[in-house]
């Protein structure tokens, strides 16, 4: 400790404090509120004809929300990218459906998720999307893979974060 340090020290403290609560507060300022967020294990191997249901019920319209799908790998994933069919179940019976090919590792073969043996990657489906009624909402995500049965998939899941 320096000779400054010793004269104030309830100074430098509080300079310490209040630089970790500036900082903490950027760092979580910028974070989204999550309004739903539910992952299911994936049946290993994922078989084709296998769905996974999400329901979550949708009672303000008023700010638009990012919608993504978040999957969770293993290293035994043997491919690149994974395609996903997904649908959206309207309250009013109406169904949206959507291919989306999620990329899960670079050129290399690198995981582009964060994780060591587990990859945990989140992908947007839509974004600043306003949901067109007020109700229950139910998404369902299958794999579009040419295999049958796709090894590697730990969990599926999807998060909706309010704008």
């Amino acid at each position: 400790m320096g000779i400054k340090d010793m004269a104030y020290p309830e100074t430098n403290n509080l300079f310490k404090g209040s630089f970790l609560y500036c900082l903490l507060m950027v760092c979580f300022s910028c974070t989204k509120p999550v309004y739903y967020e539910k992952y299911q294990t994936v049946e290993n191997p994922w078989p084709k004809n296998s769905e996974y249901f999400f329901t979550c019920d949708i009672e303000d319209l008023t700010p638009s929300y990012d919608i993504s799908i978040v999957i969770r790998n293993n290293n035994f994933y043997p491919y690149q990218n994974l395609w996903l069919f997904y649908a959206e179940k309207q309250p009013g019976g109406t169904i949206v459906h959507d291919t989306i090919e999620c990329m899960l590792a670079d050129d290399h073969g690198k995981w582009i998720g964060s994780g060591i043996s587990i990859y945990h990657l989140s992908i947007p489906a839509k974004t600043r999307y306003s949901f067109p009624q007020k109700g229950q909402y139910t998404f369902t995500i299958r794999q579009g893979m040419r295999e049958d049965l796709l090894k590697g998939i730990e969990q599926i899941g999807i998060r909706i974060e309010k704008q």
